[in-house]
């Protein structure tokens, strides 16, 4: 690993935060439940965990808004536009997988 300053760091592990974003919000075709079940996480994952960064920092951040910043649009308007409902053989690999922590 290079020898980087601490500003670098952040500012690389930055720019991966907002390509990754950035690919989720261009992939409308990939659902919640197929990240899930390959990835073991979701857009709303992402969302929490951005949330939480920001409360860590004192910087309050509904659960909304984290969504809207990772989904790019209010998160009822994605799921209206784009989600669709898994098969019957998606939901039991997620059920199977689903994390214990109530994802």
């Amino acid at each position: 690993m290079p020898d980087l300053s601490d500003d670098q760091r952040i500012a690389l592990e930055a720019a991966a935060f907002r390509r990754l974003r950035d690919h989720l919000r261009e992939r409308t075709d990939v659902q919640n439940i197929d990240l899930m079940n390959l990835a073991g996480f979701c857009r709303n994952c992402l969302s929490n965990w951005y949330r939480e960064a920001a409360e860590a920092d004192g910087i309050p951040l509904d659960k909304e808004k984290s969504r809207e910043i990772v989904y790019g649009m209010p998160y009822d308007q994605w799921r209206e536009r784009y989600q669709r409902e898994a098969s019957p053989e998606t939901q039991a690999a997620f059920s199977a997988n689903a994390p214990k922590d109530g994802h």
